[in-house]
């Protein structure tokens, strides 16, 4: 099957310039790091930024939506039955606030947590048995602050010391991923998980997270 050598690599975020280089847009940063290593550029198409790259004789179709966040499954469910690509094939990238700033995880299914892309994709093509790679973000915000935290911006020191080194990681998990499989990659790659500590509740609130 000619499509078994083809993967769809969503990278989550929300495409308005406002967004850029927020936690929550990681996923952009490191789907836009993968193209750049394979010397790809992206065009604007349906639902999403695209790029296609090759490597070792895998095609790669790189996509980044532009719908918001909460509406990514649109994308993913576009894209998926386009480029006529099963499921075990696509990997979506995501922020997570549950491991701490830099830590990777990838799986090959599971829930969407507090996450509303993740469920919004879980919701529009019917099954949670996807693959995810999850990337840190931390979780240092007080309770009812989790939207401000998220579309925040990591501070110089974080970004080059713990972020960019990641994103680098990242791009060679998915790399992994496309060619020696998830399970070789998950126990290869894999970092440890933890899950930091909350500060202090406050009792202000925010509403959800685009």
């Amino acid at each position: 099957m000619e499509n078994s050598r083809k993967f769809i690599i969503f990278g989550l975020g929300n495409a308005e310039d406002e967004y850029a280089g927020t936690r929550h847009n990681i996923g952009f940063e490191v789907v836009s790091a993968i193209a750049k290593s394979l010397s790809s550029t992206f065009h604007s198409d349906r639902y999403a930024y695209v790029a296609e790259a090759r490597y070792k004789g895998r095609t790669l179709v790189l996509v980044m939506p532009t719908t918001y966040m909460n509406l990514s499954g649109k994308a993913v469910r576009y894209w998926m039955e386009h480029e006529n690509v099963p499921v075990e094939n696509i990997l979506v990238i995501c922020d997570d606030i549950d491991l701490l700033p830099g830590q990777l995880r990838m799986r090959a299914k599971g829930s969407g947590g507090t996450h509303n892309g993740m469920n919004n994709i879980i919701e529009m093509i019917g099954r949670s048995d996807f693959p995810r790679l999850r990337f840190g973000v931390g979780h240092d915000f007080a309770q009812g602050y989790q939207v401000e935290y998220v579309l925040g911006r990591f501070d110089s020191k974080e970004l080059k010391e713990t972020i960019e080194p990641a994103i680098e990681n990242a791009v060679q998990m998915v790399l992994s991923f496309c060619t020696a499989g998830i399970q070789r990659t998950m126990s290869q790659f894999n970092t440890a998980r933890e899950k930091p500590k909350p500060q202090t509740p406050t009792p202000e609130t925010l509403s959800d997270e685009k």
